[in-house]
């Protein structure tokens, strides 16, 4: 399962309709995602990558994999309804996103529980709720912040920053002890051990435009304190996020970017996970777990 992304500009109004639960967004908002998309192409590679990922897996685990988004076809439920007519009676839930939430993938979860009780779908399905701390993700992360570090001028490599960030969340989830936070900073510190980090802290994106506060500090924000303390260099590790899509497409290549340009600091990115067959061995053993647990 992932989040979904439209797939033209002509879909934007409807995909950010599902996003706001039904509300139509103003015709400003709308017009200010359209550009965000236009600005990386058109549109963003999510399902694509998504579609691919699903596939490696499928094949590694030996077993029809479904993709389901949640807010764009095919959807959560389009995936359940196809497993129905194809007779699976036998299921695992992944959403590719390594980091606990009860907004993230325990609403992925309750969207495909309800899908199948309306299909009628009666088989056994368990869900994975996170794998964040796997070695083989840690080692990943390690390589690529390793490999970001190298694009920074060597005379300013040492004194780099490194932010790990994630999509932020509205801060109401503390109230309710939610993991969300914790496990990334458990992603943050295992990556920077293995990474030889001494400097490096965490950040949050794409908080939404709400009344409520959301997690922060945003990524932007640390990256002007960053500049005040006279650091030359970030390097940014999305490690929240595990495709090329529109919140690293844009909001780190582009308006991160640009930012950095306007503060006269160098910025890196660590490459996403995409379809790297490491990726994509380290998310088979997991599944593959998940089926072993119940003696399948």
């Amino acid at each position: 399962m992932a989040y979904g992304t439209p797939r033209s500009l002509d879909d934007v109004e409807a995909y950010y309709t599902d996003i706001r639960g039904g509300r139509a967004p103003t015709p400003e908002l709308i017009e200010e995602l359209t550009g965000r998309y236009r600005a990386i192409g058109g549109r963003s590679p999510l399902l694509e990558i998504t579609q691919t990922q699903a596939g490696g897996i499928g094949q590694r685990v030996g077993a029809r994999a479904y993709v389901g988004q949640k807010h764009a076809a095919p959807t959560i439920p389009d995936a359940v309804a196809a497993m129905h007519r194809d007779g699976i009676e036998d299921a695992v839930g992944l959403v590719l996103a390594p980091h606990f939430s009860q907004m993230s993938i325990g609403d992925y979860e309750k969207r495909a529980r309800s899908a199948m009780e309306a299909a009628g779908w009666d088989g056994r399905f368990d869900m994975i709720s996170n794998w964040h701390l796997e070695p083989a993700f840690i080692d990943l992360l390690a390589a690529r912040v390793k490999a970001a570090l190298r694009e920074i001028s060597e005379d300013k490599r040492s004194r780099a920053v490194v932010v790990f960030t994630a999509h932020s969340l509205p801060t109401k989830i503390l109230e309710s002890g939610d993991p969300y936070p914790k496990q990334l900073q458990e992603t943050a510190e295992a990556v920077a051990i293995a990474a030889g980090l001494e400097q490096w802290q965490i950040g949050w994106q794409s908080a939404g435009r709400t009344a409520v506060p959301w997690l922060g500090p945003d990524l932007l924000e640390v990256m002007v304190e960053l500049a005040s303390k006279r650091v030359p260099a970030v390097v940014v590790c999305p490690c929240g996020f595990v495709s090329d899509h529109l919140e690293v497409l844009y909001d780190v290549d582009i308006e991160a970017r640009a930012l950095a340009f306007d503060l006269e600091i160098e910025l890196a990115r660590t490459a996403s996970p995409n379809d790297d067959p490491a990726f994509l061995d380290m998310l088979a053993s997991v599944v593959e777990r998940a089926f072993a647990a119940t003696g399948r």
